[in-house]
């Protein structure tokens, strides 16, 4: 089966606008069941006037209901790029959201958060696939884990799951194998990447209906274009990412030079201080020498003239 591959910001959109298939993203990279689900994309414009080119960034944002009852906020960020103004762009977005009142049941309220990161390319530390950074309550002074939490707590930090789409491998045994191997960035059809073979057998709802999703994305010739148009526009801003990095480190040399040069300056400088201290220190021994001796001239002829009665 030909499926779009859906690191694509369309393509992830069209996914999680399906209920279901959000909740199998979601639900089974959480580990939790949940009631309802409601996701909603958030757009960034990147816009460089200088190649006159606007480009959309799509985050998402879930906010889910339990079955305890109790509401959570996830975001979801997909990277193909390590790009700094990426980087920089969603940790001002994760502050706002931290700011941010939500609104449940026409009630203000502030719900806990649950990042997502889907990376497009490798941490070179870490090796797996798929990463969960937890957090634990530890009692420092009893040096125990505490196995309670708090509202206020939970609501002041988060929990972060990060899928690294470059090591995911052709392993299709758990619910969490199977979601992940339509992310896999393996058997490309085209060259652009936009769109791969799928072979592992759709044996689940969930899986069958995500594929099919991304199948139609895939072939429709329509969605085609926009992802070619996507893929064609991130190169262009990629590539003008780049120039500007190699003007950036061509810009720190320049200034590491200067600064180094005016370094040596500044040491020939306090070298040729201290040599000038050096020999003003000479010169004032050698006329406190002479003044020591003119002292002791003086004293013998002093010493004479008193002996001849002068």
């Amino acid at each position: 089966m030909i499926i779009a591959n859906p690191i694509y910001d369309t393509v992830f959109k069209k996914m999680m606008e399906n209920e279901r298939v959000a909740k199998f993203f979601i639900g089974t990279l959480l580990d939790q069941e949940f009631e309802n689900i409601e996701v909603k994309p958030q757009v960034f414009t990147y816009t460089n006037e200088l190649l006159g080119l606007a480009v959309f960034r799509l985050d998402f944002i879930a906010t889910l209901k339990l079955e305890t009852g109790e509401l959570k906020k996830v975001l979801i960020e997909i990277q193909k790029a390590k790009n700094y103004i990426d980087l920089m762009r969603f940790r001002r977005y994760l502050g706002e959201q931290y700011k941010k009142e939500d609104v449940i049941n026409a009630q203000k309220t502030i719900l806990p958060i649950t990042t997502i990161y889907i990376l497009g390319f490798k941490l070179p530390e870490l090796e797996t696939a798929c990463i969960k950074v937890e957090r634990n309550y530890k009692d420092l002074v009893n040096k125990k884990i505490i196995d309670k939490k708090s509202d206020f707590i939970e609501k002041l930090s988060h929990d972060c799951y990060i899928v690294q789409v470059e090591r995911i491998t052709n392993r299709f045994q758990s619910s969490l194998d199977k979601l992940l191997s339509v992310f896999e960035q393996n058997h490309f059809t085209d060259d652009q990447k936009i769109t791969k073979i799928f072979s592992h057998p759709t044996d689940n709802e969930d899986l069958k209906l995500l594929t099919g999703i991304l199948h139609h994305s895939g072939t429709s010739p329509e969605e085609r274009k926009i992802l070619e148009n996507e893929e064609e526009a991130w190169r262009t801003v990629n590539a003008a990412f780049e120039d500007k990095e190699k003007e950036l480190v061509l810009k720190i040399k320049e200034s590491e030079k200067i600064i180094n040069d005016k370094d040596k300056a500044l040491e020939e400088k306090d070298k040729a201080l201290k040599e000038k201290e050096k020999t003003l220190e000479e010169k004032n021994k050698a006329l406190e020498e002479k003044d020591k001796a003119l002292e002791e001239i003086k004293h013998q002829l002093d010493e004479i003239k008193r002996k001849i009665g002068l």
